[in-house]
C-alpha cells in the first residue's frame, strides 16, 4: 500500500469498511449489553450499601476518638510529671546542701577524699578551661573566667565544685530508676556558673566545637539569655511566676553533647535567705522519648497524633502525620547558644491546618486536606495539656501544649465493611454478566470474520506463494489479484518491490566495485593522517621533555642553598604537568640575598616559558646590583610585559620577594600569604594583597608596589608557598587549606628547614591520596639559625 492509498478514505466496498462494519457492530452490541447490566447492578449496590451503613455511625466514631485523645494526653502528662518529680528530687538534695553550709562543706570534703577524680580538674591550655578526667561519675567544667592566674579554679569556685559533687550520689539512681532521661546536671550561679553533668561526657570539648566564643561569655547569658533574670524576679515576688511551679522547661533544641533534639527541665536553686538564685538542677529528655507516646498513636488504618506548642510548633509527630499535615522542618539558630526545631502548623502547605486553632479546645473538627490533587475529609480533635513555665528566648512565659489526634473519616466509618460485602456480591454478578456478554459478542465477531475470510484468502495465499519464490531468489515472480480493496493494493505494491529488487540485484556487482574503490581511497588517506599525527606527537613530546629539563636546570642547586651561614633554606617543587608554571629562586649578590616565589596562571609549556623569563630577568637585575625592592619589581615587570606583548602569551603571574641583608628582612610584591612561625610558637600570617599587583598586566606598576619589614630572629621560620599547596583536594573534595598548613609548620617548627619541607610535603601527599593533582605545588622554608 503506498502513501496515497493510506490517506484515502475507506470505500464502502474496501476491506477496511467491511471490517469496521462487522467488528464495530459486534463491539457496539457488547457495550450496550454489558453497560446496561453494569448500571443496573451499581444502582442496586448503592441501595444495599446505604441501608447497611445505618444510623448511629457518627456518634460512635466521635466518642471513640475523644476517648483515645484523653488517654494519650494522660500518658504525655504522666511522662512530663515523672521528669518534674526527678528534677525536684535532685533539686531538693542540692537545696538542702545550700541551706546547711556546714553539712555542705562536710559532704563535699568527704566526696573529695573518697572520689578525688570528681573534684580534681586539669587545665586545657589551648581551650583555656578546666575539666575533671574521664572515669568519674559526672563531668564538671570550669570556664576561663572562673580560673585564677595560676589556671586553677578560684577558691569560691572550688568550694562549689566540691559541694556539687553530691550529684554523683543522687543522679545515677534517678537516671536508672526514674523516668527515662538523657542526662542530669547542676549549673552554678551567674557569678560561678560551673557545669556538672551525669553521666560523664566530653562536655567542654563539644561546646568548643559547636559554640565558638562561649568560653569568653557568661554561661547563662550565652546559652539561656533571660532565664536567670526571670528566676531572680520570682525570688523577689513568687506571684510573677507564669505558672505556680518552680519547674521551667525549654522549647525543643539541639543538644551540644549528643546532637539530638531535647527538652530541658530546670528547677532553680535559691540562696539560703531565698532572696536570689544560687544555680539550678536540671534534666534533659530526648524529643524521641517525648514523641514516642505521641508517635505510637494509631487510630484505624492511618490515624496519628501530634504534640504542638501554643505557637503551633509541632514537637512530636510521626512521618505519616508530618506528610499528611504538610509540615516543613527547619533548624532555627536563635543566637543564644542553642539551636531549636521549627516545624510549625502555621507554615503548613495545607490551608486548613495553617488556620487550626490551638488556644482552646473546640472538640471534634472536620477538615478537608489536599492529597494527590483531591480533597479528603479528616476528623481532628485537640486536647490541651496542663500549663507549664517555658523558656524559649528571653523571659519565662506560660506554655500549654496541645495534643491532637487526626484520622480520615472514611477509615473511622467501620460500618462500611458490611457494605463492602454487598459490593463484592454485586461485583461478582457484574463480572458474570459481563463474561456472558463478551462471549456472545465474540461469537458474532467470529461468524462475521469467518464469512469475510473466504473473500480475502485467495489474495493473501497468492502473496504468500510469491514471497516464497522471492526467498528462493526468483525475482521474476508477479502476483495477479483482481480485488480492489487493500489486499489488491498490497499485490500492486509487492509487484513494484519485486521489480526494484530485480534491478538492484542485476547492478549489485558494479555497485560493490565502486564502494570498494572508495573504501581503499579512504583507508590510504587515514593512513597518511595517522603517520602525520605520530610525527607531531613525537615532536611535541620532545619539546616538552626539553622544556621540563630546562625548567629543572635553572632551579637553585642544593649547594647554593647551603651557602648562607645565617639561614637554612629548603625548597620543593612539583609541576602538575610535564612543564609547570610555579617559580622560586634564591639569588645571592655579595652579602645580600633575594628569595623569590611566584605562580604563573595555568600550567603547561607557555606557563613554563614565562617562568623561565622571570628567572632570567630576576637574575640579571640582581647581578646588576638593583637593591631597591620597589624598583626591582618595577623593572622586572617592565621587561616581562614587553616580552608578553611580543610573544602574545595570554599569561601573567603573582610574584613576591624577600630581601635579606643579614639584619632586615623586607617583603614586596603580591602573592599567597607568608607564614611566619616564631621561636616561641606564635604563628603570624602576612597578607601580601596590598604589596603589589600581578606581574605582566600593566606596563608600569611602580604605583602599586609596597614593602613590609618582617622581624626575623634566631629560631624563627618563614614559609613561602603557591596555591597548589592550600588548594590541593582530597578524595572528599576538601581543600588542604592555610590553617592546616600553619598547624603543620607549628608542629615542625623545631626541625631543620629541610625536615620542615619534607614533613609538610609528606602530610600534603597523604591528604591528597589518590586524588589527581590539578595545580603545581611549590613550598620553600627559610629558618634563622
Amino acid at each position: 500500500m503506498d502513501e496515497r492509498s493510506s490517506k484515502r478514505p475507506a470505500r464502502l466496498g474496501s476491506f477496511r469498511a467491511k471490517f469496521i462494519l462487522v467488528v464495530g457492530g459486534a463491539v457496539l452490541f457488547d457495550l450496550l449489553v454489558s453497560g446496561g447490566l453494569a448500571l443496573w447492578n451499581v444502582q442496586r449496590l448503592s441501595r444495599d450499601a446505604t441501608l447497611e451503613v445505618g444510623q448511629g455511625l457518627e456518634a460512635a466514631s466521635q466518642e471513640y476518638i475523644r476517648t483515645y485523645a484523653d488517654s494519650t494526653a494522660a500518658q504525655v502528662s504522666l511522662l512530663l510529671r515523672q521528669v518534674h518529680n526527678d528534677v525536684s528530687t535532685l533539686a531538693g538534695v542540692l537545696q538542702a546542701q545550700i541551706d546547711d553550709p556546714e553539712r555542705n562543706s562536710d559532704v563535699g570534703a568527704a566526696i573529695a577524699r573518697t572520689s578525688p577524680g570528681s573534684v580534681s580538674l586539669s587545665y586545657d591550655q589551648q581551650a583555656n578551661w578546666s575539666q575533671n578526667a574521664p572515669g568519674s561519675v559526672s563531668v564538671v567544667s570550669v570556664w576561663s573566667y572562673l580560673l585564677g592566674e595560676d589556671h586553677n579554679p578560684r577558691p569560691d569556685v572550688q568550694t562549689d565544685i566540691q559541694a556539687s559533687a553530691v550529684l554523683d550520689l543522687v543522679a545515677p539512681s534517678l537516671l536508672q530508676h526514674g523516668a527515662s532521661k538523657l542526662q542530669m546536671y547542676y549549673i552554678g550561679s551567674k557569678e560561678r556558673p560551673i557545669f556538672r553533668t551525669a553521666p560523664y561526657t566530653d562536655q567542654a570539648q563539644t561546646f568548643d566545637r559547636l559554640y565558638p566564643g562561649h568560653n569568653e561569655a557568661n554561661f547563662w547569658d550565652f546559652f539561656f539569655p533571660g532565664l536567670y533574670e526571670s528566676w531572680q524576679g520570682w525570688a523577689k515576688d513568687t506571684k510573677t511566676r507564669p505558672v505556680a511551679d518552680d519547674i521551667t522547661q525549654t522549647a525543643p533544641y539541639t543538644d551540644a553533647i549528643t546532637g539530638k533534639l531535647i527538652v530541658s527541665f530546670f528547677q532553680p536553686l535559691w540562696t539560703a535567705d531565698r532572696k536570689d538564685v544560687a544555680g539550678t538542677a536540671g534534666a534533659d529528655i530526648t524529643l524521641d522519648q517525648l514523641a514516642q507516646t505521641v508517635e505510637n498513636v494509631k487510630v484505624a488504618q492511618s490515624g496519628f497524633g501530634f504534640l504542638a506548642m501554643s505557637d503551633g510548633n509541632v514537637v512530636a509527630i510521626n512521618s505519616t502525620g508530618e506528610k499528611t499535615l504538610g509540615l516543613r522542618s527547619a533548624s532555627d539558630a536563635s543566637g543564644s547558644g542553642v539551636t531549636g526545631l521549627e516545624r510549625s502548623l502555621k507554615g503548613s502547605s495545607q490551608p486548613a491546618i495553617a488556620k487550626l486553632a490551638l488556644d482552646r479546645e473546640l472538640g471534634i473538627q472536620h477538615l478537608l486536606l489536599q492529597q494527590e490533587g483531591n480533597e479528603v475529609p479528616y476528623i481532628i480533635i485537640v486536647k490541651k495539656l496542663p500549663a507549664t513555665n517555658l523558656w524559649s528566648s528571653g523571659p519565662v512565659r506560660q506554655e500549654a501544649m496541645s495534643l491532637g489526634v487526626v484520622v480520615p473519616e472514611r477509615e473511622i466509618q467501620a460500618s462500611l465493611y458490611a457494605a463492602q460485602a454487598k459490593i463484592s456480591e454485586a461485583t461478582n454478578r457484574i463480572v458474570l454478566y459481563q463474561i456472558l456478554a463478551i462471549l456472545l459478542s465474540l461469537l458474532v465477531v467470529a461468524i462475521a470474520v469467518f464469512a469475510a475470510s473466504k473473500r480475502i484468502t485467495s489474495g493473501i495465499s497468492a502473496l504468500a506463494n510469491a514471497a516464497k519464490r522471492i526467498q528462493a531468489k526468483d525475482y521474476s515472480v508477479r502476483v495477479a489479484i483482481t480485488s480492489k480493496d487493500e489486499v489488491g493494493e498490497a499485490g500492486e505494491a509487492f509487484n513494484r518491490m519485486a521489480e526494484q529488487i530485480s534491478y538492484h540485484t542485476e547492478n549489485l556487482e558494479q555497485l560493490v566495485e565502486e564502494r570498494t574503490a572508495q573504501i581503499e581511497d579512504a583507508k590510504e588517506e587515514i593512513s597518511t593522517l595517522n603517520a602525520q599525527l605520530q610525527r607531531e606527537n613525537r615532536r611535541l613530546g620532545t619539546e616538552l621533555a626539553v622544556a621540563e629539563r630546562i625548567q629543572l636546570m635553572v632551579l637553585p642547586l642544593h649547594q647554593e642553598l647551603e651557602e648562607f651561614q645565617a639561614l637554612e633554606i629548603a625548597a620543593y617543587m612539583r609541576p602538575a604537568e610535564e612543564v609547570g608554571g610555579d617559580y622560586y629562586d634564591v639569588l645571592k649578590n655579595g652579602s645580600r640575598l633575594k628569595i623569590g616565589i611566584g605562580d604563573v596562571t595555568g600550567h603547561g609549556l607557555e606557563s613554563g616559558v614565562l617562568m623561565l623569563m622571570v628567572q632570567s630577568v630576576a637574575r640579571a637585575l640582581q647581578e646588576a646590583g638593583n637593591t631597591d625592592a620597589v624598583k626591582f619589581l618595577t623593572d622586572l615587570n617592565s621587561a616581562l610585559f614587553k616580552n608578553i606583548v611580543r610573544t602574545k602569551i595570554d599569561k601573567h603571574l603573582t610574584l613576591a620577594f624577600l630581601d635579606y641583608d643579614g639584619k632586615e628582612m623586607i617583603l614586596s610584591g603580591q602573592h599567597e600569604e607568608v607564614v611566619v612561625v616564631r621561636a616561641n610558637g606564635e604563628v603570624e600570617r602576612i597578607d601580601t594583597m596590598d604589596l603589589g599587583i600581578p606581574i605582566g598586566l600593566e606596563a608600569d606598576i611602580s604605583a602599586f608596589i609596597k614593602t613590609r619589614e618582617i622581624t626575623f630572629e634566631t629560631g624563627d621560620l618563614i614559609l613561602l608557598h603557591t596555591d597548589g599547596v592550600t588548594e590541593a583536594e582530597n578524595d572528599a573534595g576538601e581543600l588542604f587549606g592555610i590553617e592546616r598548613l600553619c598547624r603543620e609548620a607549628l608542629r615542625l617548627k623545631d626541625q631543620s628547614a629541610e625536615k620542615v619541607v619534607a614533613g609538610i610535603v609528606t602530610t600534603l601527599m597523604l591528604f591528597i591520596g589518590s586524588q589527581k593533582i590539578y595545580d603545581d605545588i611549590t613550598l620553600l622554608a627559610v629558618r634563622h639559625r
